[in-house]
C-alpha cells in the first residue's frame, strides 16, 4: 500500500490534475465574467463558473478511455474536495458539510446535462436560457447569458482542437472570455 502511495505515478498523476485544476480554476475567474456579463460575485456565482467549466472539460473528456477517463475522474473527484474545503472555510460544520455537498452535486449533475443537452444540439438560445436559470436565476432578463452561450460555444470548440494526449499531461486552454471577441487563451 505505502509503495502505491509513493510511487511516481502517483505523483505524476497528483502533478497533472493540479496543473489541470488550476486551469479549470483559472479560466472560472476570468474578470469578464463578472464585470462584463454580469455573473455575480459571490460564492454562488464562482460556483457556477467553477461548475462550468468542470464540465466543459469533462464534456471533452467524456468519450474517451484509458487515461482521459483517469484523468477525468481525478479531477471531478479534486472539484467535490475543492467545493467541501470551501463549505467548511465559510464556517459549515462536519454536520452540515454532507446535507450541503449533496445538494451542490444534484446542482452540478442538474446543469451538466441541460448544458450538454444544448451543447449537443447546438442550440444557443437553449444555452443562453438554461444559464440564465442557473447563473442568475432571480434575474428577469438577463441579455449577458447569450454572450455567455457564445464563450461556452468557444470553448467547446477550443477543448475539441486540442488533444488528448496534451490534456493528459496536463496541458489545457480554455477560450477567452473576453466579451465575444474571437480569440482564444
Amino acid at each position: 500500500m505505502f509503495k502505491s502511495l509513493f510511487s511516481g505515478k502517483n505523483r505524476a498523476n497528483r502533478a497533472i490534475t493540479d496543473a489541470l485544476y488550476a486551469e479549470i480554476v483559472a479560466a472560472a475567474r476570468q474578470p469578464a465574467f463578472y464585470s462584463h456579463w454580469q455573473v455575480p460575485d459571490s460564492p454562488l456565482g464562482r460556483f457556477e463558473m467553477l461548475s462550468l467549466h468542470m464540465f466543459l472539460l469533462q464534456h471533452r473528456l467524456r468519450d474517451e478511455n484509458g487515461a482521459a477517463r483517469e484523468v477525468a475522474q481525478n479531477l471531478i473527484d479534486e472539484f467535490f474536495l475543492d467545493v467541501d474545503h470551501s463549505l467548511r472555510e465559510f464556517g459549515i460544520g462536519d454536520a452540515g458539510v454532507p446535507k450541503r455537498m449533496k445538494k451542490l452535486a444534484r446542482m452540478f449533475y442538474g446543469r451538466t446535462a441541460s448544458y450538454a443537452d444544448a451543447i449537443d444540439a447546438s442550440d444557443a438560445p437553449a444555452l443562453a436560457a438554461a444559464l440564465a436559470r442557473n447563473v442568475r436565476p432571480e434575474a428577469k432578463d438577463w441579455p449577458e447569458s447569450a454572450e455567455l452561450a457564445d464563450y461556452v460555444f468557444r470553448t467547446v470548440h477550443a477543448l475539441a482542437n486540442q488533444r488528448t494526449d496534451d490534456i493528459c499531461s496536463g496541458r489545457l486552454n480554455y477560450a477567452e472570455a473576453n466579451a465575444g471577441q474571437e480569440s482564444d487563451a
